[in-house]
Parts: structure tokens; sequence; C-alpha cells
């Protein structure tokens, strides 16, 4: 038997423990390829904030209690009467109001002079703010909206509301006040139609899908829709009207009877849903007569009957034997899903950095206030963007404008923060991330910051 020479033995063996380390070195790289990297840095980061949590620090205390208290205030103010009114009407929309006609009128295909025009008064029946507008943003460009329209609705809602221009013209002054009106018409039906040619060949597409979807059967007519949904906005519109400053003119006098207003809006969507909807009359007799119930035994607490009612719209359209009326509820329910959560995060973070209107989070208010005097670019652009992050609710944007005027704010800086604030914050940047995309929410933000920047720098020349 003749023996394996040293030399080639040596050989197999270096050999296999090449393959031995090769093989080791390759599972090592898949491994550290297939680790949860995402999962486990989150874990770090996380352990660290926490670690280093500066609590005891009088700053970030006060900063804590500062949004906490904007989550109270915006559970309080905003919730019951803004977002689930907002909830149901979008709902409506994408169940209600056929694709066919959303595509008319804001589609890609759709006139538009008139699709622009539309979307950039819309703003002038509701006074909303830039959170209680995205569910009804979310429930026409899912139907099919064209997205130029739609941001042109996303901006208008917030931005042109009658009351909050009146009130900024006699607060703030009449010039203000006109330089508002006129930079959010055309802000809105700019940035749409900037949006447009950004994405112009995803718009393109949407265009030549709607050309070819065959026309759908409409269950009712146009006008039926038209009062069903404007029932609906009555009663968003009126359960929010606010107190104006001059207790005297018709402001004054439909906030007096705003309750009233809000009741009969309700009852017209009563009739609507017992006539055109299918729910029964006695469902909607006893609806009625439990919302009549809570106002009567609380007179002074319009939200008891306010509540009453909801829960009785959501019995009727989760329990109800109507298909179309539980499509109405699931369609609700999934944009409250999709919009609350994130809505709560955002103002959340916002009054930790930036605290309540008054009030100081992270960011002292005199930081803010030294760094926007003058009408220099970067004043201007910084109101624009400290506005963008900012949350307003509808008509606080004024009394705080008028502070920081006080203190010595530039009067273009305070245009571009009236432009760029009402209709942006960080909570509805954050849920227009989940309804249209990265891509899309930034563009919209860098326009409306680009524009906002661009019109305080010629409004506080001339106005200087």
């Amino acid at each position: 038997m003749s023996e394996i020479p040293a030399e080639k033995h040596t050989s197999i063996k270096t050999d296999k423990q090449s393959v031995t380390l090769s093989e080791r070195f390759s599972a090592l790289t898949a491994r550290f390829r297939n680790f949860e990297w995402k999962t486990f840095l989150t874990l770090v980061g996380v352990f660290v904030i926490a670690y280093f949590l500066p609590i005891g620090t009088p700053r970030f205390d006060a900063a804590i209690q500062e949004s906490l208290y904007l989550v109270k205030w915006y559970a309080r103010e905003h919730v019951l009467l803004c977002l689930v009114p907002a909830f149901f009407i979008a709902g409506a929309i994408s169940v209600f109001v056929s694709q066919a006609s959303v595509m008319r009128y804001l589609g890609p295909n759709a006139n538009r002079f008139l699709a622009y025009g539309v979307a950039s008064v819309s703003g002038t029946i509701l006074a909303v703010c830039s959170c209680t507008v995205l569910p009804l943003f979310a429930g026409i460009y899912k139907m099919g909206a064209g997205l130029g329209p739609a941001i042109a609705f996303l901006y208008s809602g917030p931005a042109i509301n009658v009351l909050a221009i009146a009130m900024t013209a006699r607060v703030l002054g009449l010039e203000l006040g006109i330089a508002r009106a006129v930079g959010a018409v055309v802000f809105s039906i700019v940035a749409g139609l900037a949006m447009h040619f950004l994405f112009r060949r995803e718009e393109g597409e949407k265009a030549r899908i709607a050309a070819a979807l065959p026309e759908p059967e409409v269950k009712r007519p146009l006008w039926q829709n038209v009062i069903f949904l404007g029932a609906q906005v009555g009663v968003l519109v009126f359960a929010n009207w606010g107190k104006p400053d001059v207790q005297s003119g018709l402001w004054y006098a439909i906030y007096l009877q705003k309750w009233l207003l809000t009741g009969v809006c309700a009852l017209v969507l009563a009739f609507a849903l017992w006539r055109w909807f299918g729910v029964s009359f006695g469902a909607m007799v006893a609806s009625i007569a439990a919302t009549t119930a809570g106002a009567v035994l609380a007179p002074h607490e319009p939200l008891v009957p306010f509540v009453i009612g909801v829960i009785a719209l959501i019995l009727i359209t989760a329990l109800g034997s109507s298909d179309e009326l539980n499509e109405w509820a699931s369609a609700t329910w999934t944009f409250a899903k999709q919009i609350f959560p994130l809505l709560f995060a955002g103002v959340f973070v916002a009054g930790i950095l930036l605290g309540r209107p008054g009030h100081e989070g992270l960011i002292p208010n005199r930081w803010v206030e030294s760094l926007v005097g003058g009408n220099s670019l970067w004043a201007n652009l910084f109101a624009s963007v400290s506005g963008a992050l900012m949350y307003f609710a509808t008509l606080t944007e004024v009394p705080i404008l008028q502070g920081l005027l006080g203190s010595g704010m530039g009067k273009g800086p305070a245009l571009a923060l009236l432009l760029a604030g009402p209709a942006l914050s960080l909570p509805s940047m954050l849920v227009l991330r989940s309804i249209m995309g990265t891509k899309k929410m930034l563009a919209y933000v860098t326009i409306v910051v680009i524009l906002a920047t661009v019109t305080g720098l010629i409004y506080g020349s001339l106005a200087s």
C-alpha cells in the first residue's frame, strides 16, 4: 500500500481548510445581511433616548406638560366636532359619490378652469383646520380626483376661510387681510398646477385609465347626493362656528344660532337617510327622539346631543340592513384608522417642540421672534418653515400673529406665516405621507414653503 506524499497530503488539508473558511465567511455574510438591523437600531435608539431623557430639567418637563395640554385641548375642541363629521363626509364621498362625478368635475380629464376654480374657493364654506381637511382630501383623492385640483382643495380648505380672513383684516389690518385672501386663492391654484406638472406622468396614466372606465350605474339623482352631503357639511361648519370679536353683524348672529342651525342640518340629514338611503322610519324617529332628549336634559351642554346623534348615526350605518350604509360605516372607519393615530402623534410632537399658543415648548419663543424681524430672505423662510411645522386651529393664527407683530415681527414674515401655517402642520404632514406617499408630501410642503417665502418678501418690500 503506497503512502500519500507529504506534499500532497498537506495540499489536500490546505484546500479543505480554505473551503471551510470560505463557507464560514459566506455564512457570516448572509447572517449579517439577514439580521433585522432596522429593528435593532430602532430598539437601540429608543434605549438611548430613554437612558438620557432630561427628566427634571425645567424646560423639558414644561415641554412635556405643554404637549399633553395640547393633546387634551385638541381632543376636546376638534375630535368630536371636527374630525368625526369630517370622517363621515369622507366616507360618504367614497361610497355615495360616483367616480364619474368626481372625474367630471375634479378628475385629470376635467375642464381645468372648472376644476381649479371649484377647488380653490372651497375653503370659503369650510371653517376647518389643516388636520380636519385631511379626511375630505383623502376622500376625493382616492375617488380619482386629479392631483392638481385635489391639492388646490387641500390648501384652500383651511387657508381660504371667510371667518379667518375677516378676522385677519379686523385685527391685523385691512392690508394684511386682503393680502392673505388674494395670496391664498392664488396659492391654491399655483400649488395644484405645480404638483400636476411635477407628477404629470402619473396624472397622464390616471387620465388614460379614467378615459377607459365605463359609465357607472347611478343609483340616485345628483341633487339628492348634494343635499345629503350638504347637510353633513352644514353640521361640520355650524358646529365649529367661532365667536367673532365684534358682537354684532352677520357672523355674530350666526354664532348665536349655531346650534339651532346645526340641528336643522342634522334634521335634513335624517330626512335624506330615511327617504333616499333606506333607513327605517322607526330607527330615525328613535334617533331624533334620543338626540332631542339630550338637548332638553342638558340645554347648556351642546356636546351631549351632538354625541348622542353621532352614536345614533354609527348604529344606523353599522348595524342597518342596507349594504350602502354598511359600506359607509366601513369607509368612515377606514379613514379614522388611517388618520386619527397619526394626528395625535403629530400634535404631541408639535406640542413638545413649540408648545401651545402663548406657552413655550423646547424651542423658546424668543428664538422665533428674534429670527423673523425685518424682511430678509432668512426671516421669511424661517417664518414659512415655522408656520408649516406648527399646528394652528382655525382662527388661532390671528392672535398668535398679533403677539409676534407686537414683538417686532416684520409684515412680510407675518404674511408668510399666515400663508404657510394654517394650511400645513407637522400632524398633517404625517397623514399626507400615508395618503399620497413621501415624495408627493415633500413636494407639496416644499412648494407651499417656497411660495409663502417669496410672497412674504414681495409683500414686505411693498408694505415697508
